[in-house]
């Protein structure tokens, strides 16, 4: 029987086992870390532009202190968090009720102001600083080092 990626990683605290820590997919792992989990949670917001600002500013800052640690583990949490906040926000702009397909499996129709919502301008925020994540040299160093372990 095979484990799911939650079970791997319950009742793992990765501050003190961060060599327990695998590198997931996209999101994957990003509700399940903890400390970290717990720690940038409460900061992601995105229901407005305003709200979204201050969410993925506070996210980011989270993201610094964490390299500032050398806790690679928490970087990624955060990296994940504003990816997260960038594809949630997506969603909601190109479909408001955050469901893509009807009950039948046919594909909604896109909302038609997709590019210009407050959803759509919380995305631009979250991406901005995923863009900045993503190019930070302190992550990328401890990234490639965790990655050599």
């Amino acid at each position: 029987m095979s484990t799911s990626y939650a079970d791997q990683y319950r009742d793992i605290d990765f501050r003190k086992h961060p060599e327990a820590y695998v590198i997931g997919r996209g999101e994957q792992g990003v509700l399940i870390a903890e400390p970290y989990k717990s720690e940038i949670l409460p900061y992601w917001k995105f229901k407005t532009p305003e709200i979204a600002e201050h969410s993925a500013k506070k996210i980011f800052d989270l993201f610094i202190e964490y390299g500032n640690a050398n806790e690679f583990v928490g970087m990624d949490m955060a990296r994940k968090f504003l990816q997260m906040g960038f594809t949630r926000s997506r969603r909601y702009a190109n479909h408001p009720s955050g469901r893509k397909y009807e009950e039948n499996g046919t594909q909604r129709e896109q909302a038609s102001d997709w590019e210009t919502s407050p959803k759509a301008l919380s995305a631009k925020i979250f991406k901005k600083y995923l863009d900045e994540a993503n190019m930070n040299e302190t992550y990328l160093s401890l990234k490639e080092a965790h990655a050599k372990r």
